[in-house]
């Protein structure tokens, strides 16, 4: 799986939605290989996008389509300055994966200190979090090179989420301990009302 994501400021948000909702009627039939997509805005009034394709290869192949490029053209007007890409082409699931179905979404951008432990910490903290946090449905995490992450949880609601924060298990907090030692640069993005689309 091939992960881009997309920050950027936002002049228009309800332009910008519905530039997403016109890509989702009149483009994502010819995206092969797109797999989908969670866009939302911060409190702050910043864009993010998570877009999934099956490859890199898929990826590239829909940004070169002449009505791709029209159509990020009228969808950068409703932007400030310019967008921030990252594209990860290494890439794992979480638990099942996003859900369309989430109420709420946090995207964590930060580095890993050891890319080799923090990667092997969370595969096995997956079975502390199912059964501590069951609020979470699942998510997806890309990796470059140089430890730069992002990481996608999709929630079942904001209410549930804030509980899960508040009232960790003993074991739960131990996981997030060990965890937050090996990150840096954290930030968080919230998502309260994402938009959540996949074909």
């Amino acid at each position: 799986m091939f992960i881009q994501v997309i920050e950027a400021r936002a002049r228009d948000p309800r332009g910008l939605r519905e530039e997403l909702d016109r890509w989702q009627r009149e483009l994502a039939p010819g995206a092969d290989g797109w797999l989908g997509t969670t866009t939302g805005l911060t409190t702050d009034g910043s864009l993010i996008g998570v877009v999934r394709f099956e490859s890199a290869e898929a990826a590239r192949h829909n940004s070169n389509r002449p009505e791709q490029g029209r159509w990020w053209a009228e969808f950068a007007r409703h932007l400030e300055g310019e967008a921030r890409f990252d594209d990860y082409t290494e890439t794992e699931l979480l638990g099942g994966g996003g859900s369309d179905s989430a109420g709420f979404v946090q995207v964590i951008r930060g580095r890993a200190r050891d890319v080799a432990q923090l990667r092997r910490m969370g595969r096995e903290g997956e079975d502390v979090l199912r059964q501590h946090r069951t609020d979470i449905i699942g998510g997806s995490i890309g990796w470059k090179p140089d430890g730069d992450f992002t990481q996608t949880v999709y929630f079942t609601s904001e209410a549930a989420a804030r509980q899960g924060e508040r009232n960790p298990s003993p074991e739960l907090q131990r996981f997030m301990e060990s965890w937050q030692g090996l990150v840096e640069n954290l930030r968080f993005l919230d998502l309260r009302e994402p938009w959540l689309v996949s074909p």
